[in-house]
């Protein structure tokens, strides 16, 4: 699903505030679900977050078939952060962001 490479060399933009580092190496179908993902939750934060600044994702793989992801939302200067690692891209970043959603929103 992904292969290794620089993460650092591929930041693509989504939409104004939305940053992604490491995706380069997926394949489209799986860039599909991912985009629709992180879409999802980014109108989420901005609709109940005033001051959205930015939300960026950085993947990398590790060993054993797993993959690293590192997420950071900031709202109005203030940042919140969220790492883990997972076999399943989709189910990780579900995760790293809905961890993200209880710090920024409280739930």
């Amino acid at each position: 699903m992904i292969t290794t490479g620089s993460p650092m060399e591929d930041i693509q933009q989504l939409g104004g505030n939305i940053e992604l580092t490491g995706f380069r190496d997926l394949d489209g179908g799986s860039m599909i679900i991912l985009k629709k993902i992180i879409g999802n939750y980014a109108r989420k934060f901005s609709d109940r977050l005033q001051n959205m600044e930015k939300l960026a994702i950085t993947i990398k793989p590790v060993g054993n078939n797993q993959h690293e992801m590192h997420a950071k939302l900031i709202v109005d200067g203030q940042i919140h952060t969220s790492e883990l690692t997972e076999h399943n891209l989709f189910v990780l970043v579900d995760k790293v962001l809905r961890k993200i959603e209880s710090s920024a929103l409280g739930n």
